[in-house]
């Protein structure tokens, strides 16, 4: 490991970092397994020639996909912003990139800036699976209907108290949140649902998509997801789904 370059005053990068989470535990550090965050800091300590570990905006579950998540981390090298993206892509493993690096200023984090996020949860619902799906949609065999779900998602708009919708082992100090938009898409036999909200809590979006699924599957009429809200209680809602079918696709700074 080379010296660090101490000579520098101390600068802030960003990295925009995308990943395939099957093979992880997370973003968050574990002492488990291994993690996003946990590669991250491999690579930037063999880079950097310090014990260098990064501080990330969206802390996604086990087997839980990104394409836009912010992380930052603090140096003195002389390497240009810009270039901390391509340096780290060749130490980084092939199932995580960093799509865009740029410096901030030494204050900045996501986690401290108004913004809000965009995730997806696809649905495969076919008669049998399609093994090229098999790691970022979710395969049902049993027909949903859209309708119903595009109606049950309606009530999940705008401010509520969304304890019905996280787990249990949720550490937030509110379960209220925003949800802005949430809507079903479907192209062919692929479903799509699409929410978007100024934070989500522990498994919120994919307790969404199970409880929408039994709706899509005629288990209750869509009206029956605005009980399931005010009921503040997690053992009203349906499932969680399966973490493979999230993806993060959106991260905006307001």
């Amino acid at each position: 490991m080379r010296p660090p370059e101490t000579a520098v005053l101390l600068r802030r990068i960003c990295l925009v970092v995308a990943y395939d989470g099957t093979g992880y535990c997370g973003w968050q550090l574990q002492n488990n397994g291994n993690t996003i965050e946990a590669e991250l800091n491999r690579a930037l300590t063999a880079l950097t020639g310090t014990a260098t570990a990064v501080s990330g905006a969206s802390r996604t579950d086990a087997g839980v996909h990104a394409r836009c998540n912010y992380a930052v981390f603090d140096t003195r090298m002389r390497m240009p912003a810009e270039k901390f993206s391509y340096a780290l892509n060749q130490r980084l493993p092939e199932d995580i990139r960093i799509r865009r690096s740029f410096e901030v200023k030494t204050d900045w984090h996501p986690r401290k800036c108004a913004s809000r996020k965009t995730y997806e949860y696809r649905i495969l619902s076919e008669e049998f699976p399609d093994p090229l799906q098999r790691l970022y949609a979710h395969f049902t065999y049993q027909p949903l209907e859209v309708d119903k779900m595009r109606r049950a998602a309606a009530f999940l708009v705008g401010e509520h108290d969304f304890k019905s919708f996280c787990s249990i082992h949720t550490q937030a100090d509110s379960t209220v949140r925003t949800v802005t938009a949430l809507d079903v898409e479907q192209q062919g036999s692929l479903i799509t649902i699409r929410v978007t909200g100024n934070g989500f809590l522990y498994n919120m979006v994919r307790i969404i998509a199970g409880t929408l699924m039994e709706t899509g599957a005629g288990k209750y009429p869509p009206e029956r997801v605005r009980d399931i809200l005010e009921a503040c209680d997690r053992k009203c809602a349906g499932p969680t789904a399966p973490a493979r079918g999230l993806t993060l696709v959106r991260y905006e700074f307001l």
